[in-house]
């Protein structure tokens, strides 16, 4: 047959294929082109000092309701405010029963100790300075719109709102790593009413006490001034001593320790601890009344004692709850079910 299978050779119907497929990767080739010419031309947006808006969402997608133009999550002054009767164990238990394992520090330096803190973080991380890094800093905080003939670390002040809370990772660095003294520490407090966490120091710390309704929790104070350290980044994932924390969390300070919660989790978390505040009170009462034995209170209640719990709460005033009714009777339902 010699190549052939009905007298005729296959090779002009090889060429015929090799050329098809040749046209095939040409127009490939074509598109990938103008594909990559068309990415070119798009505008290419550079890493600021401050996260973007959208990237702020992305950390905090978990979150449904009302942000701040920064993205941020903008939980409610009232949860705030319910928040700082919360015992740190309680919020700390709660969290890690939701898998968060890694929200709580302790081992601070307090500014008023008997005080209670709480607030939507604001976050700015610092770093040792290298020269060629501080450049780029001061050339996008410029781009940004923000002040370059002072120091740097006003740019997180200087956007801080009511109710926030100035989260800023010093690395730990007491000596030349004071962020701030009372200068800045009155311009903190004239933008959020609140007050600092900083995993670094301070200078100072006479002028800060004589800033009526602020506080602060630190590692340190002493007399030097910021030097060899830089602002690298604001509204950014930190680290804060044992704990990772995102903008937009919400923080729980006292003088057992700081808790940063997530956003999403905070009302929950609340109404939780409110109702175990409640079954404490109800379980005291009943062991001074000697109702039930100390075993019975502290292990799994039977069904009579939950259903004398239900009754007991009927019975508390409205106006003495620390959440309304319908919440309560909600959270109680959901918890039977």
């Amino acid at each position: 047959m010699n190549g052939t299978s009905s007298g005729h050779t296959i090779e002009p119907i090889v060429e015929k294929v090799m050329c098809i497929f040749n046209k095939l990767d040409f127009m490939k080739t074509r598109i990938f082109l103008l594909a990559l010419f068309f990415i070119s031309c798009l505008p290419i947006r550079s890493q600021g000092v401050a996260a973007t808006t959208e990237y702020v969402k992305e950390l905090t997608s978990n979150w449904q309701g009302e942000r701040f133009d920064d993205g941020r999550p903008k939980v409610s002054d009232a949860l705030l405010e319910r928040l700082k009767k919360i015992q740190m164990e309680e919020a700390w238990g709660y969290l890690r029963n939701k898998g968060y394992n890694n929200q709580y520090d302790g081992d601070w330096e307090i500014l008023h100790p008997d005080s209670v803190m709480t607030g939507r973080v604001l976050t700015a991380q610092y770093m040792p300075l290298r020269k060629d890094y501080q450049h780029l800093v001061k050339l996008k905080g410029a781009k940004e719109k923000r002040d370059t003939l002072g120091g740097s670390n006003s740019w997180p002040i200087e956007i801080l709102r009511t109710g926030d809370v100035y989260v800023a990772d010093g690395y730990g660095r007491v000596v030349d790593g004071t962020l701030i003294g009372s200068n800045l520490g009155n311009a903190i407090y004239a933008n959020s009413n609140n007050g600092v966490i900083f995993n670094g120091g301070v200078r100072d710390v006479a002028g800060l006490m004589d800033i009526k309704g602020f506080n602060g929790w630190w590692r340190g104070q002493d007399p030097s001034y910021l030097q060899e350290e830089m602002l690298t980044g604001i509204n950014t994932p930190i680290r804060i001593g044992r704990a990772t924390v995102l903008p937009g969390d919400v923080v729980l300070a006292n003088r057992h320790g700081i808790v940063f919660v997530p956003a999403h989790l905070v009302a929950n978390l609340v109404l939780s601890s409110e109702v175990v505040a409640l079954r404490d009170q109800f379980g005291f009462q009943r062991l001074r009344e000697k109702t039930y034995t100390p075993g019975q209170i502290d292990t799994g209640w039977t069904d009579a004692i939950k259903s004398d719990f239900r009754d007991w709460l009927k019975k508390y005033p409205d106006n003495m709850l620390p959440m309304t009714r319908k919440e309560l009777n909600d959270h109680l339902n959901a918890a039977t079910n």
